[in-house]
């Protein structure tokens, strides 16, 4: 199987704004947010659909995915976390997690091209303290 973008991601060939690393998953905000603190939490190992990973790396996605949510609502001041499934954009399990006050901030959402400089600073903001 070829790389996916996350797995190039994982082994430090393409940049990413990291917020959370463990021995089984990373989260890194999206450079295309539907919302701010849009973050996608990834299993390091390349398996395509999430529902095919093995039971402990998908309760670790899981796990992460939680701990990110927990983050971003605390650190935006954001009510609501929606988490969103859909692996049809990048061929590597991945969950979405998106902070929100109101359901009208993701339905028209239109996840545009983000600020790299403006990402840094929320990354700093997210990034769990090793």
């Amino acid at each position: 199987m070829q790389d996916s973008i996350f797995t190039k991601i994982i082994k430090g060939e393409i940049p990413c704004h990291k917020i959370y690393e463990d021995d089984v998953t990373l989260a890194f905000l999206d450079i295309y947010p539907m919302a701010e603190g849009h973050v996608l939490v990834i299993p390091k190992k390349q398996v395509e659909f999430v529902w095919d990973l093995e039971d402990n790396d998908y309760h670790a996605l899981m796990n992460a995915a939680k701990k990110v949510a927990v983050r971003l609502r605390t650190t935006l001041g954001k009510k609501y976390i929606a988490e969103r499934i859909i692996g049809t954009d990048v061929p590597h399990a991945h969950v979405h997690i998106l902070p929100f006050n109101d359901t009208s901030e993701l339905q028209h959402a239109t996840g545009s091209l983000a600020d790299n400089a403006q990402l840094a600073v929320l990354a700093e903001k997210l990034r769990f303290d090793d």
